[in-house]
């Protein structure tokens, strides 16, 4: 049996329009069993929260069956109330991809014809104008889902093929539909679920991972430009603080690091220390890194712990039926329960954003270090080869990274904990989850920017050295980075670069050929 379960990779593409979705047979059979047994449980009248009753606070009215259309627009009007900017474009069709994953479990009553019609836009690349904030997450991402379903009915605006805005019946006009009339339990089934917090998630899942792996690269290439000790990556280290995180680093470092010539290599029998007298020799090199290089497994395998948790927590979301009422067909059971209740997103969220801002504070203590005539080991303040003083280099790109971490650190109040009572206090606790899944993701856009500055120095200074001598993988990520960024001779400004290899570096197929390094060391 097809499970339909789809990795966060493959979500990821399908919401960048690089892969469609297809349902199984048994995902089709399934709606089509549960529509079956909603139709047959309204014409027995049986008391169906938001079917045959009102909403919220109002679920003790009962409302004929007949009005069944008007309930399911009303529901509709009354939630769109989203305000700011849009929603990116990526995260409304991961949104949009979370719902139907959901959907076709089978286990909602949707119509068929409303799963057929999501899936299409997702084809032709159809997207609703969804405001980014007015849900609180609690009986699912109402507010969002509700602008969806205003645009499937043929009111508000979209965008078709990543175009302007226009609007729906327009588009529906230009692609020869008419536009659905939600009827039965399509509305609440659209809105009732988690499935923008779940979509921006699994977004953020995937762009974490890739993070992560990229900024061990870039540990890489900082340790062989300061000449750093690998004994610090030995695995046996790891081994004895058996984190999953921190040994998979060890994994990592030690492997790429193999057949670098710039590290100071390890020795498995240290020399023996020379006839001396007891005074401390002040100016020999010290026989250990400072800890953005010594501690590079610890710090971050600690982050990679969280990423992975994280991924976790939004894989399981997206096999899971989070609306309400839910239908067991096979059983004859309708059940009123809370699974809209996004509290393991919001918490997953949270953390994950603290782990990414601490990834973006290890960049940039990097990019410090490494800029510091004083600490570098030889290279020229801020990377600058010609004139320094006339020319400066890196060092407005440095100050850049400084603020950056600044943002992210006022950025850093946990949104889950910040429960408000509401819906005349039916909602009486709420999570947040798609304000923290959000603010999660606006970390990942600034700390891919930190990287890039990271990048953007760190292959300045393996050419300043001309160091052959570097490690595959450092190597491999020079070219890279070259084919993005000419190198800094004379002073000229960095924005454009910057921007062009964060988008870069944050695109998985344009970084696949990096983060393979890693995926082969397993």
């Amino acid at each position: 049996m097809d499970d339909g379960r789809r990795s966060l990779e493959e979500i990821e593409q399908i919401a960048l329009g690089r892969r469609s979705l297809t349902l199984s047979e048994d995902e089709e059979r399934a709606v089509t069993r549960a529509h079956a047994f909603l139709c047959e449980a309204i014409d027995q009248r049986r008391r169906i929260y938001g079917v045959t009753t009102g909403y919220g606070p109002l679920a003790t009215t009962n409302v004929d069956p007949k009005q069944s259309a008007l309930l399911q627009q009303n529901l509709v009007y009354h939630l769109c109330s989203g305000v700011g900017e849009p929603l990116s474009l990526r995260h409304v069709r991961a949104m949009m991809v979370a719902r139907l994953t959901s959907l076709v479990r089978g286990h909602s009553g949707a119509n068929p014809v409303l799963i057929d019609r999501l899936q299409a836009w997702l084809d032709v690349d159809l997207v609703p104008e969804v405001p980014a904030r007015g849900t609180v997450g609690a009986s699912g991402d109402l507010t969002p889902l509700a602008h969806l379903a205003r645009a499937l009915s043929g009111e508000g605006r979209v965008s078709l093929r990543g175009g302007r805005w226009i609007p729906s019946r327009e588009a529906h006009q230009q692609l020869g539909w008419k536009p659905l009339v939600l009827r039965g339990k399509d509305a609440i089934a659209l809105v009732n679920g988690t499935s923008a917090t779940a979509g921006i998630a699994a977004l953020n899942a995937t762009a974490a991972q890739r993070a992560l792996k990229l900024s061990t690269l870039l540990v890489l290439l900082y340790a062989e430009l300061l000449a750093g000790h690998r004994e610090a990556f030995h695995p046996a280290i790891g081994e004895l603080r058996p984190h999953p995180g921190q040994r998979q680093l060890h994994h990592w470092l030690w492997s790429l690091s193999a057949d670098s010539g710039a590290l100071t290599p390890w020795q498995p029998t240290p020399e023996p220390l020379p006839d001396m007298p007891d005074n401390i020799e002040q100016h020999r090199p010290l026989p250990q890194d400072a800890y953005t290089l010594r501690c590079a497994p610890q710090a971050l395998g600690a982050v990679w712990d969280v990423v992975e948790q994280h991924a976790q927590t939004a894989r399981i979301e997206l096999e899971a039926v989070t609306d309400n009422p839910l239908l067991f067909a096979d059983d004859d059971l309708v059940l009123h329960g809370g699974n809209f209740f996004g509290q393991q997103l919001a918490f997953a969220s949270d953390y994950l954003n603290n782990a990414l801002i601490q990834m973006a504070l290890y960049s940039e203590r990097r990019i410090a270090r490494i800029t510091d005539p004083a600490k570098n080991k030889g290279l020229p303040a801020f990377m600058q080869p010609l004139d320094t003083g006339l020319h400066s280099g890196f060092m407005g790109a440095q100050v850049s990274a400084t603020a950056l971490v600044a943002e992210l650190r006022s950025q850093a109040m946990p949104a889950s904990i910040q429960s408000i009572p509401t819906n005349a206090d039916n909602q009486d606790i709420v999570p947040l989850g798609t304000i923290a899944a959000r603010r999660a993701s606006n970390s990942l856009e600034q700390l891919y920017q930190v990287l890039a500055i990271e990048a953007l120095v760190l292959v300045q200074g393996a050419e300043l050295k001309n160091m052959s001598s570097l490690s595959l993988a450092s190597r491999s990520l020079c070219t890279w980075v070259r084919e993005l960024a000419a190198p800094l001779e004379q002073d000229r400004p960095l924005a454009e670069d910057i921007a062009r290899l964060a988008q870069a570096l944050a695109d998985p197929d344009k970084t696949a050929s990096l983060t393979a390094l890693l995926d082969a060391e397993g």
